[in-house]
Protein backbone atom coordinates (compact mmCIF):
# COMPACT_ATOMS: atom_id res chain seq x y z
CA UNK A 1 0.00 0.00 0.00
CA UNK A 2 1.34 3.57 -1.20
CA UNK A 3 1.52 5.87 2.53
CA UNK A 4 -0.86 8.51 3.01
CA UNK A 5 -0.25 11.92 3.76
CA UNK A 6 -2.84 14.44 5.26
CA UNK A 7 -1.91 17.85 5.13
CA UNK A 8 -1.75 20.60 7.85
CA UNK A 9 -2.83 18.42 10.67
CA UNK A 10 -4.52 19.42 13.51
CA UNK A 11 -3.49 17.29 16.59
CA UNK A 12 -6.10 17.14 19.93
CA UNK A 13 -5.16 15.84 23.04
CA UNK A 14 -9.14 15.39 25.27
CA UNK A 15 -9.12 15.53 28.59
CA UNK A 16 -9.65 11.91 30.27
CA UNK A 17 -12.93 10.96 31.33
CA UNK A 18 -11.81 8.14 33.60
CA UNK A 19 -12.22 8.96 37.04
CA UNK A 20 -9.08 7.24 38.07
CA UNK A 21 -6.87 8.73 35.33
CA UNK A 22 -4.66 11.68 36.65
CA UNK A 23 -2.25 11.53 33.48
CA UNK A 24 -2.15 13.54 30.08
CA UNK A 25 -1.47 11.95 26.53
CA UNK A 26 0.36 15.12 25.91
CA UNK A 27 2.25 17.90 28.51
CA UNK A 28 3.89 21.39 27.13
CA UNK A 29 7.09 19.84 26.13
CA UNK A 30 5.97 17.50 24.02
CA UNK A 31 3.00 20.41 22.62
CA UNK A 32 6.53 22.46 21.74
CA UNK A 33 7.88 19.54 19.81
CA UNK A 34 4.87 18.72 17.67
CA UNK A 35 4.37 22.19 16.82
CA UNK A 36 7.76 22.39 15.89
CA UNK A 37 7.13 20.03 13.08
CA UNK A 38 4.25 22.62 11.63
CA UNK A 39 1.08 20.66 13.68
CA UNK A 40 -1.91 23.06 15.03
CA UNK A 41 -2.50 21.43 18.67
CA UNK A 42 -5.21 21.74 20.36
CA UNK A 43 -5.86 20.83 24.16
CA UNK A 44 -9.08 20.05 26.10
CA UNK A 45 -9.35 23.05 29.12
CA UNK A 46 -8.24 21.57 32.25
CA UNK A 47 -6.35 18.56 30.77
CA UNK A 48 -3.28 18.62 33.00
CA UNK A 49 -4.91 19.60 36.16
CA UNK A 50 -4.04 16.44 37.58
CA UNK A 51 -0.38 16.34 36.28
CA UNK A 52 0.71 20.02 37.25
CA UNK A 53 0.00 21.29 34.19
CA UNK A 54 -2.55 24.36 33.99
CA UNK A 55 -4.05 25.48 30.80
CA UNK A 56 -1.07 28.43 30.43
CA UNK A 57 1.75 26.16 30.31
CA UNK A 58 -0.04 24.82 27.26
CA UNK A 59 -0.78 27.77 25.68
CA UNK A 60 2.98 28.85 26.12
CA UNK A 61 4.05 25.63 24.74
CA UNK A 62 2.12 26.74 21.42
CA UNK A 63 -1.21 25.05 21.54
CA UNK A 64 -4.72 26.40 21.97
CA UNK A 65 -6.85 25.22 24.80
CA UNK A 66 -10.50 24.59 24.11
CA UNK A 67 -13.18 23.99 26.50
CA UNK A 68 -15.50 22.72 23.41
CA UNK A 69 -13.68 19.06 23.38
CA UNK A 70 -16.33 17.71 21.18
CA UNK A 71 -16.14 20.29 18.35
CA UNK A 72 -12.15 20.02 18.86
CA UNK A 73 -12.87 15.73 18.70
CA UNK A 74 -15.16 16.26 15.38
CA UNK A 75 -12.28 18.50 13.67
CA UNK A 76 -8.95 16.74 14.37
CA UNK A 77 -6.97 14.92 12.31
CA UNK A 78 -5.37 13.26 15.27
CA UNK A 79 -6.53 12.51 18.83
CA UNK A 80 -4.06 11.59 21.52
CA UNK A 81 -5.93 9.55 24.93
CA UNK A 82 -4.56 7.47 26.95
CA UNK A 83 -8.03 5.41 27.57
CA UNK A 84 -9.51 3.82 25.38
CA UNK A 85 -13.14 6.19 23.92
CA UNK A 86 -16.32 5.21 24.54
CA UNK A 87 -18.64 4.10 21.50
CA UNK A 88 -19.68 8.25 21.18
CA UNK A 89 -16.61 9.66 20.98
CA UNK A 90 -15.23 7.09 18.21
CA UNK A 91 -18.69 8.29 16.51
CA UNK A 92 -17.24 12.18 16.84
CA UNK A 93 -14.44 11.47 14.66
CA UNK A 94 -14.10 12.57 10.96
CA UNK A 95 -13.30 10.10 8.28
CA UNK A 96 -9.72 9.62 7.96
CA UNK A 97 -9.11 10.86 11.51
CA UNK A 98 -5.83 8.71 13.58
CA UNK A 99 -6.95 7.80 16.88
CA UNK A 100 -4.05 6.78 19.23
CA UNK A 101 -4.21 5.54 22.85
CA UNK A 102 -4.39 2.36 24.81
CA UNK A 103 -7.14 0.14 23.17
CA UNK A 104 -6.87 -3.56 24.57
CA UNK A 105 -7.38 -4.66 21.09
CA UNK A 106 -7.97 -8.61 22.28
CA UNK A 107 -10.47 -7.70 24.40
CA UNK A 108 -12.53 -5.13 22.43
CA UNK A 109 -13.36 -6.15 19.59
CA UNK A 110 -16.84 -4.27 19.04
CA UNK A 111 -14.92 -0.68 19.63
CA UNK A 112 -12.60 -2.05 16.58
CA UNK A 113 -15.53 -2.67 14.94
CA UNK A 114 -16.97 1.17 15.62
CA UNK A 115 -13.52 2.47 14.75
CA UNK A 116 -13.99 0.59 11.26
CA UNK A 117 -17.19 1.72 10.54
CA UNK A 118 -16.16 5.45 11.10
CA UNK A 119 -12.95 4.87 8.75
CA UNK A 120 -10.78 6.03 10.95
CA UNK A 121 -7.12 4.60 11.96
CA UNK A 122 -6.89 2.98 14.96
CA UNK A 123 -3.33 3.01 16.29
CA UNK A 124 -2.90 0.90 20.08
CA UNK A 125 -0.51 1.43 21.64
CA UNK A 126 -0.06 -1.71 23.66
CA UNK A 127 0.56 -3.38 20.03
CA UNK A 128 3.76 -1.16 19.22
CA UNK A 129 6.77 -3.53 18.69
CA UNK A 130 9.19 -4.30 21.25
CA UNK A 131 12.26 -3.39 18.68
CA UNK A 132 15.05 -1.04 18.92
CA UNK A 133 13.37 1.25 16.22
CA UNK A 134 10.17 1.33 17.82
CA UNK A 135 11.96 2.05 21.90
CA UNK A 136 11.02 5.49 22.11
CA UNK A 137 7.17 4.89 21.33
CA UNK A 138 6.76 1.99 24.18
CA UNK A 139 4.53 3.51 26.25
CA UNK A 140 3.66 -0.05 28.15
CA UNK A 141 7.42 -0.02 29.19
CA UNK A 142 7.34 3.71 29.77
CA UNK A 143 4.85 3.18 32.77
CA UNK A 144 5.55 -0.40 33.24
CA UNK A 145 9.07 1.42 34.90
CA UNK A 146 7.13 3.78 36.81
CA UNK A 147 4.85 1.45 38.04
CA UNK A 148 7.50 -0.70 38.99
CA UNK A 149 8.79 2.36 41.35
CA UNK A 150 5.88 3.10 42.81
CA UNK A 151 4.68 -0.60 43.78
CA UNK A 152 8.13 -0.52 46.57
CA UNK A 153 6.78 3.20 47.80
CA UNK A 154 3.37 2.01 48.29
CA UNK A 155 4.63 -0.78 50.35
CA UNK A 156 6.87 1.19 52.22
CA UNK A 157 3.93 3.15 53.25
CA UNK A 158 1.87 0.49 53.99
CA UNK A 159 4.67 -1.18 56.53
CA UNK A 160 4.75 -0.67 60.29
CA UNK A 161 8.42 -1.09 59.33
CA UNK A 162 11.01 0.19 57.71
CA UNK A 163 12.92 -0.93 54.52
CA UNK A 164 17.18 -0.86 55.47
CA UNK A 165 18.96 -1.91 58.47
CA UNK A 166 19.72 0.50 61.44
CA UNK A 167 22.12 -0.46 63.81
CA UNK A 168 21.40 1.72 67.03
CA UNK A 169 22.12 1.76 70.42
CA UNK A 170 19.00 0.27 71.13
CA UNK A 171 19.70 -2.93 68.96
CA UNK A 172 19.35 -3.64 65.25
CA UNK A 173 16.80 -3.47 63.28
CA UNK A 174 16.91 -6.14 60.20
CA UNK A 175 16.29 -4.97 56.60
CA UNK A 176 12.51 -5.56 55.29
CA UNK A 177 12.42 -8.76 53.01
CA UNK A 178 10.86 -7.84 49.57
CA UNK A 179 9.88 -10.67 46.78
CA UNK A 180 9.15 -9.19 43.52
CA UNK A 181 7.55 -12.30 41.03
CA UNK A 182 7.87 -11.45 37.07
CA UNK A 183 10.94 -9.17 36.50
CA UNK A 184 10.03 -7.17 33.32
CA UNK A 185 9.81 -3.57 33.01
CA UNK A 186 8.38 -3.12 36.98
CA UNK A 187 9.54 -6.17 38.05
CA UNK A 188 13.26 -4.58 36.98
CA UNK A 189 12.25 -1.36 38.69
CA UNK A 190 10.53 -2.32 41.73
CA UNK A 191 13.85 -4.19 42.16
CA UNK A 192 16.54 -1.64 42.20
CA UNK A 193 13.82 0.44 43.96
CA UNK A 194 13.58 -1.78 46.96
CA UNK A 195 17.12 -2.08 46.84
CA UNK A 196 17.84 1.41 46.93
CA UNK A 197 15.69 1.60 50.30
CA UNK A 198 17.73 -1.05 51.65
CA UNK A 199 15.67 -4.07 51.35
CA UNK A 200 16.93 -7.81 50.71
CA UNK A 201 15.04 -8.63 47.26
CA UNK A 202 14.41 -11.64 45.90
CA UNK A 203 13.14 -12.23 42.61
CA UNK A 204 11.67 -14.57 40.65
CA UNK A 205 10.61 -15.37 36.58
CA UNK A 206 10.51 -17.96 34.37
CA UNK A 207 12.73 -16.55 32.09
CA UNK A 208 16.65 -17.04 33.41
CA UNK A 209 17.99 -14.18 31.19
CA UNK A 210 14.94 -12.05 33.46
CA UNK A 211 16.74 -14.05 36.54
CA UNK A 212 20.00 -12.87 35.50
CA UNK A 213 19.10 -8.83 34.84
CA UNK A 214 17.92 -9.55 38.64
CA UNK A 215 20.87 -11.40 39.92
CA UNK A 216 23.01 -7.70 38.45
CA UNK A 217 20.92 -5.52 40.56
CA UNK A 218 21.47 -7.14 43.29
CA UNK A 219 18.86 -9.75 44.17
CA UNK A 220 18.69 -13.01 45.23
CA UNK A 221 17.27 -15.25 42.43
CA UNK A 222 14.42 -17.72 42.98
CA UNK A 223 15.42 -20.49 40.76
CA UNK A 224 12.62 -23.34 40.03
CA UNK A 225 12.77 -26.04 37.20
CA UNK A 226 9.58 -25.88 35.47
CA UNK A 227 10.33 -27.36 32.74
CA UNK A 228 10.54 -25.80 28.95
CA UNK A 229 9.38 -21.85 29.59
CA UNK A 230 10.71 -19.13 28.12
CA UNK A 231 8.93 -15.31 26.43
CA UNK A 232 7.30 -14.49 23.85
CA UNK A 233 8.71 -12.32 20.49
CA UNK A 234 7.09 -9.29 22.24
CA UNK A 235 9.31 -10.22 25.15
CA UNK A 236 6.26 -10.78 27.54
CA UNK A 237 6.43 -14.45 29.89
CA UNK A 238 4.71 -17.06 28.11
CA UNK A 239 2.03 -18.43 30.15
CA UNK A 240 2.86 -21.89 31.75
CA UNK A 241 1.09 -24.91 32.13
CA UNK A 242 -1.20 -25.97 34.84
CA UNK A 243 1.39 -27.96 36.10
CA UNK A 244 3.92 -25.58 35.83
CA UNK A 245 1.78 -22.79 37.34
CA UNK A 246 1.22 -25.79 40.60
CA UNK A 247 5.09 -26.02 41.21
CA UNK A 248 5.85 -22.41 40.70
CA UNK A 249 3.34 -21.53 43.44
CA UNK A 250 4.24 -24.16 46.09
CA UNK A 251 8.38 -22.83 45.61
CA UNK A 252 7.16 -19.01 46.08
CA UNK A 253 4.87 -20.16 48.85
CA UNK A 254 7.91 -20.29 50.82
CA UNK A 255 9.39 -17.13 50.18
CA UNK A 256 6.22 -15.23 50.27
CA UNK A 257 5.80 -17.03 54.15
CA UNK A 258 9.14 -15.66 54.91
CA UNK A 259 8.32 -11.74 53.16
CA UNK A 260 7.59 -8.17 54.72
CA UNK A 261 6.73 -7.14 51.31
CA UNK A 262 5.19 -9.07 47.52
CA UNK A 263 4.71 -7.39 44.71
CA UNK A 264 3.48 -9.43 41.89
CA UNK A 265 3.93 -7.84 38.30
CA UNK A 266 2.35 -10.80 36.15
CA UNK A 267 0.44 -9.73 33.14
CA UNK A 268 0.17 -12.15 30.13
CA UNK A 269 -0.57 -9.95 27.05
CA UNK A 270 -4.42 -9.80 25.87
CA UNK A 271 -5.42 -12.42 28.79
CA UNK A 272 -6.69 -12.47 32.43
CA UNK A 273 -3.18 -12.66 34.38
CA UNK A 274 -2.22 -15.66 36.18
CA UNK A 275 -2.99 -16.19 39.61
CA UNK A 276 0.54 -16.92 41.19
CA UNK A 277 -0.54 -16.40 44.92
CA UNK A 278 -3.25 -18.10 46.62
CA UNK A 279 -5.43 -17.66 49.55
CA UNK A 280 -3.55 -20.10 51.29
CA UNK A 281 -0.46 -18.72 50.64
CA UNK A 282 -1.32 -15.43 51.67
CA UNK A 283 -3.05 -17.04 55.09
CA UNK A 284 0.72 -18.41 56.00
CA UNK A 285 2.23 -14.85 55.58
CA UNK A 286 3.51 -13.10 59.04
CA UNK A 287 0.71 -10.29 60.10
CA UNK A 288 2.00 -6.91 58.99
CA UNK A 289 2.90 -7.85 55.60
CA UNK A 290 2.16 -5.81 52.39
CA UNK A 291 1.32 -7.91 48.89
CA UNK A 292 1.20 -5.23 46.03
CA UNK A 293 -0.49 -6.37 42.84
CA UNK A 294 0.54 -4.51 40.04
CA UNK A 295 -1.76 -7.02 37.77
CA UNK A 296 -4.93 -6.28 39.90
CA UNK A 297 -6.44 -4.04 37.22
CA UNK A 298 -7.07 -6.58 34.69
CA UNK A 299 -7.36 -9.92 36.95
CA UNK A 300 -4.92 -10.04 39.61
CA UNK A 301 -2.13 -12.51 40.36
CA UNK A 302 -3.14 -12.80 43.97
CA UNK A 303 -6.38 -14.75 45.40
CA UNK A 304 -8.32 -12.45 47.39
CA UNK A 305 -6.83 -9.08 45.79
CA UNK A 306 -10.11 -6.95 45.34
CA UNK A 307 -9.17 -4.37 42.31
CA UNK A 308 -8.99 -0.74 42.52
CA UNK A 309 -8.99 -1.88 46.78
CA UNK A 310 -6.96 -1.69 49.41
CA UNK A 311 -7.95 -4.90 51.82
CA UNK A 312 -6.78 -6.48 54.60
CA UNK A 313 -7.14 -10.40 55.64
CA UNK A 314 -8.23 -12.25 58.93
CA UNK A 315 -4.35 -12.64 60.22
CA UNK A 316 -3.30 -9.39 59.14
CA UNK A 317 -1.90 -8.82 55.59
CA UNK A 318 -2.51 -6.19 53.85
CA UNK A 319 -3.57 -6.68 50.08
CA UNK A 320 -3.31 -3.64 48.03
CA UNK A 321 -5.21 -4.08 44.43
CA UNK A 322 -4.91 -0.45 43.62
CA UNK A 323 -5.37 0.49 39.70
CA UNK A 324 -3.35 2.96 37.62
CA UNK A 325 -0.10 2.72 39.62
CA UNK A 326 1.68 4.79 37.17
CA UNK A 327 -0.71 7.78 37.89
CA UNK A 328 0.09 8.17 42.08
CA UNK A 329 3.06 9.75 39.90
CA UNK A 330 1.40 11.79 37.15
CA UNK A 331 3.67 14.36 36.08
CA UNK A 332 6.14 12.24 35.18
CA UNK A 333 4.05 9.78 33.55
CA UNK A 334 2.83 11.98 31.56
CA UNK A 335 6.12 13.49 30.77
CA UNK A 336 7.58 10.15 29.25
CA UNK A 337 4.02 9.11 28.04
CA UNK A 338 3.38 12.59 26.04
CA UNK A 339 7.21 11.41 24.79
CA UNK A 340 6.31 8.34 23.47
CA UNK A 341 3.07 10.36 21.76
CA UNK A 342 5.33 12.82 20.31
CA UNK A 343 7.84 10.78 19.00
CA UNK A 344 5.81 8.08 17.17
CA UNK A 345 4.32 11.26 15.53
CA UNK A 346 7.69 12.72 14.74
CA UNK A 347 8.52 9.11 13.64
CA UNK A 348 6.26 9.30 10.97
CA UNK A 349 6.41 12.67 9.76
CA UNK A 350 6.60 14.06 6.79
CA UNK A 351 8.63 17.20 6.54
CA UNK A 352 7.23 18.47 3.02
CA UNK A 353 3.70 18.41 3.58
CA UNK A 354 3.59 18.27 7.14
CA UNK A 355 1.52 15.66 7.71
CA UNK A 356 1.73 11.94 9.33
CA UNK A 357 2.35 9.12 7.39
CA UNK A 358 0.09 6.49 6.88
CA UNK A 359 2.40 3.32 5.46
CA UNK A 360 0.73 -0.19 6.42
CA UNK A 361 4.18 -1.48 4.97
CA UNK A 362 6.31 0.05 7.67
CA UNK A 363 7.13 -2.64 10.29
CA UNK A 364 6.09 -0.71 13.47
CA UNK A 365 2.87 0.49 11.65
CA UNK A 366 1.71 -3.37 11.33
CA UNK A 367 2.31 -4.12 14.93
CA UNK A 368 0.10 -1.38 15.97
CA UNK A 369 -2.23 -0.07 13.04
CA UNK A 370 -5.48 -2.00 13.99
CA UNK A 371 -7.97 -0.23 11.43
CA UNK A 372 -7.49 2.02 8.57
CA UNK A 373 -9.79 3.15 5.75
CA UNK A 374 -13.03 1.32 6.80
CA UNK A 375 -11.40 -2.14 7.68
CA UNK A 376 -9.94 -3.80 10.29
CA UNK A 377 -6.13 -3.86 9.01
CA UNK A 378 -4.18 -6.00 11.83
CA UNK A 379 -3.48 -9.56 10.85
CA UNK A 380 -3.82 -10.70 14.19
CA UNK A 381 -7.77 -8.98 14.35
CA UNK A 382 -8.69 -9.09 11.36
CA UNK A 383 -11.47 -11.98 12.02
Amino acid sequence: MRPVYRHGMKIFAPKETDPIETRASLDPAAVKKLVGLGAEVVVESGLGDRCDHPDSSYEEAGATVTSDGNGALSSADIVTRIRKPSDEQVAKLKEGAIHISFLDPFNEKDLLGKFADQKSTAISLEMVPRTTLAQKMDAISSQANLAGYVSVIVAANRMNGIFPMMMTPAGTISPAKVFVVGIGVAGLQAIATAKRLGARVTAFDVREEALEQAESLGAKALRIDLGETGGTDQGYAKELTPEQLEKQRQAQAKVCAQSDVVITTAKVFGRKPPVLIKKDVVDNMQPGSVVVDLAAETGGNVEGVTPGEETETENGVKLVGLANFEGQVSKHASQVLAANFANMIEHFWDEESKAFKIDLEDEIQQGCVITHDGAIVHERFKD
